[in-house]
């Protein structure tokens, strides 16, 4: 992993505030570890530019507790969303995932975040 880290992959505020306990297990991290390396490096080396990770793993209280579907990539490590902190940046972002491999690829809330999934 070069330009993501497990933490900010499984970083949740609301964990925190609802003191969930959101830490994977090997075959979580694995997925995620997948994921970073075949999506969020590439497409981060294609951008230029820092991308932020809105959300990554989600345990299942803590999926739950975001309203997030019952059988969210989210839940296996497979999925993040993702923003470049502008709507313009995202579109360029949201071509260049539609590129490489991914299951799911979603823009959401109008464009405010990208949803990718392997």
């Amino acid at each position: 992993m070069k330009h993501f880290t497990l933490q900010e992959l499984t970083r949740s505020a609301t964990a925190e505030r609802l003191s969930i306990d959101n830490t994977p297990d090997a075959t979580q991290v694995a997925n995620l570890t997948c994921l970073v390396e075949q999506v969020l490096d590439p497409a981060r080396e294609a951008f230029g530019a820092p991308i932020y990770v809105n959300s990554g793993f989600r345990c299942q209280a803590l999926n739950s507790a975001v309203g997030g579907a019952k059988r969210s990539y989210h839940l296996q490590g497979r999925a993040a969303d993702l923003n470049t902190r502008s709507r313009a940046s995202n579109l360029k972002l949201y071509k260049i995932l539609s590129k490489l491999p991914h299951k799911e690829l979603l823009w959401e809330n109008n464009g405010v975040w990208i949803h990718v999934a392997l």
